[in-house]
């Protein structure tokens, strides 16, 4: 889904560009790290949602396979600290992969 079709041209995008004060706090961290426009979206696609963001980026089945699929036999503490796993998952990861 694009998320220009929630960006109309207005005058609120051009004012938050030069003052992001009247933004609340959430809003503001955003805006500073990815822009007002990107804000905006966000706002327009979430607000009033409560969202948790996982600690993980990618999915547990993306990990796993990309663990097995680098596994060459004596790279375990490697994979471990790469994916942030204890070495005794990876090797759960690696025996319930086979």
């Amino acid at each position: 889904m694009s998320l220009n079709i929630y960006l109309p041209e207005s005058p609120e995008v051009e004012l938050l560009k030069k003052d992001l004060t009247g933004l609340n706090d959430v809003y503001r961290d955003i805006a500073d790290e990815i822009g007002v426009e990107n804000t905006l979206a966000i706002y327009r696609l979430f607000h009033g949602t409560q969202i948790s963001f996982p600690n993980r980026l990618f999915s547990k089945e993306y990990t796993h396979k990309a663990i097995v699929s680098e596994y060459n036999g004596s790279n375990v503490p490697q994979l471990a600290q790469k994916y942030n796993y204890s070495e005794r998952s990876i090797w759960r990861i690696l025996k319930t992969k086979k």
